[in-house]
């Protein structure tokens, strides 16, 4: 089977209509299926809709909530969204929707969101809040899923971390990294394709550094730049965990990573900051300055963070959005066991 093209939107049509057959309300459907399918458009192949099936399981399995009933609380400078074990993009758009509105009036604001699931790439509410013109940091905790070698079992989650930030006449910078040598969802594709994993990548279940994806799916990830890598998790773990008002690990309802990946009854912070109403009267000149200066010393194929994504996502609005053979599979199994046709012949 090669691979196939389809409309952006058919494309999202199906996947919001697969949550609703797992029980999700239309709104909320609405907004994971928009999300996950502009990760694809963006490149982001990792976490886009080859993770649907396993937010599938979860919806099914009870650990991700398929209708929540979301608490918002706000206070001067702080967003609180109890998202009740909601799906992680519909938690954590509420929550760029309700920071992005207190901007209006505030120069910057925590969001703190408790109790979601997964939320695909981080870069996406990154990007979100760069449209609209502002900065942001986007950290989520994830159950343990890091060692060093030596270590007695995985120590800290891999703790993704994303940046985003407004260029004029551009588009935005976006910055999106795990703090694993390579996100598990690389080692995930791996696996279900078939192929070994570079060395460096991760450690099998005896702490053993190992290329093979399946060993390395039962053992630890290794931190990019070792114990700095390490160190980003921890600082991440303060501030999405501690700082968002998750609860002890102890006490979470969800200890271990489990194989597909995409835990529920996590904790992410956002951090957004409105530029104009901090007064940098140069924000926006230091950026378009210090954009062309990078962009001008690194020669014709510098690109800032984030745009050869929005490139790709221009290119597949115009072409059709291109389904690898792999998850083109993953697909049709989900859409036989609901007996819903995908939008491709």
């Amino acid at each position: 089977m090669s691979a196939r093209i389809v409309a952006a939107s058919l494309m999202t049509g199906w996947v919001e209509a697969v949550l609703r057959r797992a029980g999700v309300g239309a709104a909320h459907a609405a907004l994971a299926a928009g999300a996950m399918v502009r990760t694809e458009l963006r490149g982001v192949a990792t976490h886009g809709l080859t993770r649907l099936a396993s937010y599938l399981e979860k919806l099914q399995s009870g650990e991700v909530n398929p209708t929540p009933h979301i608490r918002v609380q706000r206070s001067p400078g702080i967003c609180t969204v109890d998202a009740d074990g909601a799906l992680g993009q519909v938690a954590a758009l509420t929550a760029i929707e309700e920071g992005l509105a207190m901007l209006e009036t505030e120069v910057s604001v925590i969001c703190r969101i408790r109790d979601c699931g997964h939320l695909g790439a981080l870069g996406l509410y990154a990007l979100l809040a760069a449209e609209h013109g502002h900065i942001a940091l986007v950290v989520q905790r994830t159950p343990p899923l890091m060692a060093l070698p030596g270590y007695a079992g995985r120590a800290v989650g891999n703790n993704p971390i994303a940046f985003g930030c407004p260029v004029p006449d551009g588009p935005p910078l976006v910055f999106d990294m795990a703090c694993s040598v390579a996100a598990r969802g690389h080692i995930l594709l791996a696996a279900r394709e078939g192929r070994g994993i570079p060395p460096g990548w991760a450690l099998d279940g005896a702490g053993r550094p190992t290329t093979d994806a399946e060993a390395a799916l039962e053992g630890s990830l290794l931190p990019m730049a070792d114990h700095k890598g390490m160190g980003l998790a921890i600082m991440a773990e303060c501030l999405a965990g501690a700082l968002a008002g998750g609860e002890p690990e102890s006490r979470q309802k969800v200890q271990h990573a489990p194989r597909s990946g995409a835990a529920g009854a996590q904790s992410t912070l956002i951090w957004l900051v409105n530029p104009q109403r901090a007064g940098s009267s140069t924000f926006a000149g230091y950026m378009r300055e210090w954009a062309a200066g990078f962009q001008q010393r690194g020669g014709a194929q510098a690109r800032l963070p984030g745009a050869r994504a929005a490139a790709c996502e221009q290119a597949a609005l115009a072409d059709g959005l291109r389904i690898p053979e792999a998850v083109a599979r993953e697909l049709e199994s989900v859409a036989r066991g609901l007996d819903l046709p995908l939008p491709w012949p």
